[in-house]
């Protein structure tokens, strides 16, 4: 059935403003040549989405043809305003931006789990505030429309809340109450910090290309998000990507149901790591595990999927470079490959990005390791990468949510 006036016009007010969001200030003219609408359709919705408050002239373009300049219309940028933030075990960071997605204010401040919950949620609270202060969000004329929180462990995919995960601090949990109460006007949303992770890589990252692929969070902890056709997924209890607690071979025991250090986690967490490297007479007192790889992996030869040569098959260090470096990132890779392999058998990816600290940190040179390694484990051709975004993605996943939550809201058709 041919859609109503009313829905035609909701279908093309939503149409427009996304090639807002996407280009930027745009004329009318150049609204109409990228809806393919008729001139006085696109007319009608420029001004009737000004009269609404949500576009605005923003400047001029013309400068390069005869006749009068065109009119700019861009999204009115405060009409909302965006908070998004990374919630660590001992650290909490935040930035606020506008609609359109402009950083106005950011910042981080380290949380000290021993002076109690109430004191953590209070020094998280306390950061928003001042951020959302800085940027000119708060009073009368601004408008905290949107938070969206990025943390450890399982969010429940039917109340939205964060579960009372063994080993997360309770402060985690208490966080979102808190900030709803200090914001009352504000949505107040989280998501498990590696899938906001993936879906930042996703539009913005390494995986901009790929409709399908799998994070690999490797950082004090691992974890694991899956993009399925451009759908992020979740499963039934919110445990997709939980790859920690996968049983692999070089564990001592197996994991439970509380604790994954006989899993996965105990071969490619961070603690993990900077016991590897001490094998290889690596590291340092307070060397972490992302400098130690970092420094492996500037030093160490680069190997591409197809000329996987480890130390003990013949290559040679590049000039001046420690040998150490390369079999440590060989014997990282191994450990990394393991879990990939098993994933990709289940998932078929056909790309895997290494994300957190170490995955941006090993670059290349581990990426192409762990690429070559799964190659002779797996039938299915799988491409590897490093992480553009790294620690940020977090945020940015965050910041993403957060304003398509807000555009969701503001951008819909008034009732009629």
């Amino acid at each position: 059935m041919p859609a109503s006036p009313s829905t035609a016009r909701a279908i093309n007010d939503r149409l427009a403003l996304s090639l807002l969001q996407q280009e930027g200030p745009l004329t009318a003219g150049q609204l109409k040549q990228l809806t393919g609408l008729s001139r006085p359709t696109v007319a009608d919705l420029v001004e009737r989405l000004t009269a609404s408050g949500l576009i605005t002239v923003v400047g001029e373009s013309g400068e390069q043809r005869r006749g009068p300049n065109a009119r700019l219309y861009g999204i009115v940028a405060d009409r909302a305003y965006l908070a998004a933030l990374d919630v660590r075990t001992e650290s909490v960071s935040v930035l606020v931006s506008d609609l359109v997605g402009r950083v106005l204010a950011e910042g981080s401040v380290p949380v000290v789990p021993e002076a109690g919950e109430a004191a953590a949620v209070e020094q998280a609270t306390g950061l928003v505030e001042r951020a959302v202060k800085e940027a000119g969000a708060s009073g009368d004329e601004g408008r905290l429309h949107t938070v969206g929180i990025g943390a450890p462990g399982l969010v429940d995919p039917a109340t939205g809340e964060l579960r009372d995960t063994a080993g997360l601090p309770v402060w985690h949990r208490r966080l979102v109450a808190a900030l709803q109460e200090r914001f009352p006007q504000a949505r107040v949303s989280v998501e498990n910090e590696t899938n906001l992770a993936a879906l930042a890589e996703q539009r913005e990252g390494a995986a901009r290309d790929r409709d399908t692929f799998v994070l690999l969070w490797l950082g004090h902890s691992c974890g694991a998000a899956v993009v399925l056709d451009g759908s992020l997924r979740r499963g039934a209890s919110g445990g997709t990507g939980e790859i920690g607690f996968l049983p692999v071979p070089g564990t001592a025991v197996l994991p439970t149901a509380t604790d994954c250090s006989g899993g996965y986690h105990s071969l490619v967490g961070a603690a993990a790591i900077v016991e590897l490297a001490g094998e290889f007479g690596l590291g340092s007192v307070g060397a972490t595990a992302a400098s130690l790889v970092a420094e492996a992996g500037a030093d160490a030869p680069r190997r591409g999927a197809g000329n996987c040569a480890t130390s003990h098959d013949g290559a040679a260090p590049g000039p001046r470079a420690n040998p150490a470096h390369a079999r440590f990132l060989d014997a990282l890779a191994d450990r990394i490959a393991v879990g990939v392999a098993a994933v990709v058998a289940v998932l078929d990816p056909g790309c895997v990005v290494l994300g957190g600290e170490i995955g941006p940190a090993g670059g290349a040179a581990l990426a192409t390791r762990v690429e070559a390694r799964l190659g002779r484990m797996s039938p299915l051709p799988t491409e590897v990468r490093a992480s553009t975004l790294g620690g940020a993605a977090v945020l940015r996943g965050a910041l993403l949510t957060a304003r398509e939550r807000a555009q969701d809201e503001l951008f819909a058709a008034p009732d009629r």
